[in-house]
């Protein structure tokens, strides 16, 4: 029986050679696009991942028979090839090859300086990334001696004279490449970046093109498109090199320019090629390519095609440009941009082409950036703002008491904090920069200063500039880039809104986020936290009154002060909205939260309360609780102290009979917090049916509304088929759920989840991503008992959960209705349900 073939080793690119994206990577793949191209390559030849990995293992490669195919007077270059791009892999080996003799050649040809330039350069890289030596022992600039001291230097450290022989260096050179891509490190890197731990590595030996030497010569690089904004524009690089008397090296402009010398001027028919091959790549690979090439006594040889590095903004109007082109489709359009990269365009931007000097690392809470002075109090925030300067609220950690002054700064930093800690969220919400967890500041509130690792100190009024994008604090003010809200961004997510089949709605808890709710289409409200209006200075004191109310009665008095300012703030939600579904939950938080903790508040309020101070010091003890989170708050607020949701009722019915007056009808729904048992919604339920009935005789207005749940506790998941007989739908808070399932605060577990996470105890942040086989299973239990007693229940999600790409799939394919999440994540939410609706789960291919 004959023996099958050996693989071979090796392919030389060609047309119509064998070249497999998965087996010879996409450099392989690309040079044998740009050789279809009929663009001059070198010649070039691919291993493929088998040969590479067997190298890795210690197998010899013939790499005299590789060596023979170059010819022996031929330098070459080695480069990574792996399947993805994106995945990196070990650097560039350029004039494999060199030695004595050819340098001797060189030194003939082109001159000692060219000889001696390109021969230490190979010893250099040789020595510091194939033999691993040190790599201060080989900076030298190039020299005749510095040659020679670099030769010596590698004999006295190895042992060994530098390598002669052609073979044996490809050899290295291959086996040093092979066994860094299995490396350790370079396996968690590329992890990181989303490859397999198995990912495949293929190589690439080319033939060395000699950019210097008698007539024009160089090297450069070209692309078409500018790398910030998408926007087309020829950039690039281009060093002349010629030889004279002396060796001369120019840097060309690319396209003509008044500041200088260009390539278009001083190679005209050189740059018009290069112009028409960035075209042919553009429409032949589909995509926006940088051209690297070279130039030989004036003969162009194209050397590499790679992807042209871009930021996200500059991704979203390439990917809609070729779509518009008709080079890919809408669909591979959309999928071309990572969800979480939109975050970007929403905000101002440090601009990365500018200094950057950091003082603090955090976690990147909420994306964007703003520079501003250093204020510690919420008061001194909105006194900041008062005075038209912008700000930036440090604390150790924010609580409910703050919003206000984090509505005034223009960004958040804070020591403590993860990403669902209250400053966080809040920031999410208003869509401000913030950076929580900033582990290595020093917050002195007594001295008013920033205390930083570097021993430097940063007082009360310093200019700082938050980057919420990448969890950077810099020092004094940075460069910024506009928002990129454009028609390229729009068509991006009109096309997204074609495809996906869930629905997405924003968190808004104020005129100002419904607005932003609205800029970013989203579909409705699904969360309006009523509490938070609450906070105004001028309401803060109304409900504190209520809260050291005696009777009921005096509960009234207080409340009907506050139900025009309620009533004002929904006729305003549901004027935004126009008609779109806007769900409100009641009052949640516990009474406290709305009392000073400190003597100087209990004694301002006992003075705006006419009453004694060991009064207020006794009621705001009294209120106190172990474990707010799980005490006298939501539902249970509501039964015991019902003239609050009376209040609120009244007031979504008033406003919703006074659009109905001059406006499209609107139909609001009202959703109670924190239930776990379906007595309390017929409680709850019994009073707010009574009031839309007052409302509807004392107006003559009919209305409809939508009584539903917030799930936010276990048992609330595991008896929502008792639940849903009084709820039309069911909205779970995840946020909460996620707290009582684990029995775990969200505001504390920034302390130790990121070494939970490192050891495997958790395979993500369960407050950042959903924890599917835990949250994600009492959800899935809540969603069907609810629809086995009700099947036209509406379903949906509206905790911070609800903007994460991972979270919304899980809900996508367990069929609720909608996902609701902060306004400005809104975006991210819609293309993330498109990427869903066109993938195929189980091949990962456009499912279309």
């Amino acid at each position: 029986m004959q023996k099958p073939a050996e693989p071979n080793p090796f392919v030389e690119i060609t047309p119509a050679a064998p070249v497999e994206t998965m087996r010879h990577g996409w450099r392989a793949k690309a040079l044998q696009r740009l050789i279809r191209l009929e663009m001059p390559v070198p010649r070039t030849v691919a291993l493929p991942t088998e040969t590479v990995r067997s190298i890795a293992a210690g197998q010899v490669l013939e790499t005299p028979k590789l060596a023979q195919f170059f010819g022996p007077e031929t330098l070459v270059a080695i480069r990574p090839s792996p399947a993805n791009p994106e995945w990196g892999g070990p650097g560039t080996i350029l004039n494999v090859g060199m030695n004595a003799e050819r340098h001797a050649a060189l030194t003939e040809t082109h001159g000692p300086e060219i000889a001696d330039a390109i021969y230490l350069r190979f010893v250099q890289a040789y020595a510091i990334h194939v033999a691993r030596l040190d790599p201060d022992m080989f900076g030298a600039a190039p020299s005749a001696p510095a040659l020679a001291a670099a030769l010596a230097a590698y004999e006295a450290e190895t042992d060994d004279l530098f390598p002669q022989s052609p073979a044996r260096q490809m050899a290295e050179v291959l086996r040093s490449m092979a066994r860094a891509w299995e490396g350790t490190t370079a396996r968690l890197l590329r992890q990181a970046k989303g490859a397999p731990a198995e990912a495949p590595l293929g190589l690439v030996v080319q033939e060395m093109v000699l950019s210097t030497g008698p007539g024009f010569c160089g090297s450069g690089t070209i692309q078409f498109v500018e790398p910030v904004t998408g926007a087309p524009q020829i950039t690039g690089r281009f060093r002349g090199q010629t030889i004279g008397r002396k060796v001369t090296q120019d840097m060309l402009y690319l396209t003509r320019d008044p500041r200088g010398a260009s390539l278009e001027e001083a190679a005209p028919e050189v740059f018009a090629t290069l112009v028409r091959d960035g075209a042919a790549t553009r429409a032949k690979l589909r995509e926006e390519m940088q051209i690297e090439f070279a130039l030989e006594n004036g003969q162009l040889r194209v050397l590499d095609a790679i992807k042209v590095q871009r930021s996200s903004r500059a991704s979203v109007r390439i990917a809609v440009s070729l779509a518009k082109d008709g080079i890919i489709s809408r669909e591979d359009a959309l999928l071309r941009i990572e969800p979480r990269a939109l975050s970007e365009l929403l905000h101002h931007q440090v601009d990365p082409r500018g200094p950057r000097d950091r003082f603090a690392r955090g976690i990147a809470a909420s994306p964007g950036a703003a520079t501003g002075r250093i204020v510690f109090t919420a008061a001194d925030a909105q006194a900041s703002a008062a005075r038209g300067e912008a700000c930036i609220l440090v604390r150790r950690e924010t609580a409910p008491e703050d919003i206000r002054g984090m509505h005034a700064a223009v960004a958040v930093l804070t020591e403590r904090g993860g990403m669902t800690s209250h400053a966080a969220v809040i920031a999410r919400g208003l869509g401000l920069p913030c950076i929580v967890g900033a582990s290595d500041i020093r917050m002195n509130p007594r001295d008013r200063t920033l205390n930083l690792a570097d021993g430097r100190i940063f007082r009360e009024g310093d200019v700082i500039t938050v980057d919420g994008t990448r969890g950077e604090a810099l020092a004094g003010v940075a460069d910024m880039l506009e928002p990129a809200l454009d028609e390229w961004f729009t068509t991006l997510l009109h096309w997204a809104d074609n495809v996906r089949d869930i629905g997405i709605r924003a968190n808004a808890d104020t005129p100002e986020d419904a607005r932003t709710a609205r800029m970013f289409e989203a579909e409705g409200i699904g969360l309006c936290r009523t509490e938070h209006m609450f906070f105004d200075e001028d309401r803060l004191t109304v409900m504190r009154e209520m809260i050291f109310a005696d009777t009921a009665s005096d509960r009234r008095i207080a409340l009907d002060r506050l139900l025009p300012m309620q009533r004002a703030d929904f006729t305003a939600l549901f004027d935004i909205m126009a008609g779109l579904p806007v769900c409100i939950r009641l009052f949640d938080p516990p009474l406290h939260e709305f009392l000073p903790h400190d003597r100087e508040g209990m004694r301002e309020l006992a003075e705006a309360l006419d009453r004694p101070l060991s009064e207020v010091t006794r009621r705001v003890e009294a209120l106190s609780e172990f474990n707010p989170m799980l005490g006298m708050r939501g539902v249970r607020l509501g039964i015991t102290v019902p003239e609050i949701y009376e209040m609120q009722a009244r007031a979504i019915f008033e406003a919703t009979v006074e659009i109905s007056r001059r406006a499209k009808p609107v139909v609001p729904e009202v959703m109670i917090p924190l239930v776990s048992a379906k007595r309390e919604v017929e409680l709850v339920k019994t009073r707010i049916d009574a009031v839309a009935a007052a409302v509807r005789t004392e107006t003559g207005v009919n209305f409809d509304y939508r009584l539903g749940v917030m799930v936010e506790t276990p048992r609330a998941t595991l008896r929502a088929d008792e639940i849903a007989h009084h709820a039309a739908f069911l909205s779970f808070g995840t946020n909460d759920l996620t707290q009582m399932t684990y029995g775990l605060s969200r505001d504390d577990a920034g302390r130790f989840m990121a070494a939970y996470v490192g050891l495997g105890v958790f395979p993500e942040d369960p407050f950042h991503v959903l924890d599917v086989d835990g949250v994600g299973e009492l959800l899935l239990i809540g969603a069907a008992r609810g629809r086995r007693t009700r099947p036209e229940i509406t379903l949906s999600v509206c905790g911070e959960h609800g903007g994460n790409p991972e979270s919304i799939a899980f809900c996508r394919k367990s069929g609720f209705d909608y996902v609701s999440c902060s306004p400005f994540r809104v975006p991210v939410a819609r293309l993330a349900a498109a990427h869903f609706a066109l993938l195929d789960p189980k091949t990962g291919n456009i499912s279309l």
